[in-house]
């Protein structure tokens, strides 16, 4: 099964040290479970499109006013969620923010 791990901040987690982030190792753990994965630029640099009564409107910014924004990805094949979270709790986000774990809906389903 495929699953995305939405990496976020998340101001209620411990202050990110950047001697304990052990993201190299987490990644190479992963071998060939990983899919895709990366790092994205901040919020404040998106933007949002809609489109309402056929006309398409892009407003800056991300889609939410949250400050638990979404900071990168990872794309994930393992066998079952169990999985999916143990490996999500190895993220050295899970630790200075969060990692939301969400499955993949294939098409046709």
């Amino acid at each position: 099964m495929r699953f995305i791990l939405f990496i976020c901040e998340d101001p209620s987690a411990e202050t990110y040290n950047p001697a304990e982030d052990n993201i190299g190792e987490w990644v190479e753990s992963l071998g060939r479970n990983s899919i895709m994965g990366d790092r994205l630029r901040p919020a404040a640099e998106a933007v949002t499109v809609r489109r309402r009564n056929g006309e398409v409107s892009v407003t800056d910014g991300p889609f939410t006013e949250s400050k638990e924004l979404i900071a990168g990805f990872d794309v994930i094949d393992v066998a079952d969620q169990a999985e999916a979270i143990e490996i999500a709790g190895r993220h050295p986000m899970a630790r200075f923010g969060r990692v939301e774990v969400r499955a993949f809906w294939p098409l046709g389903l």
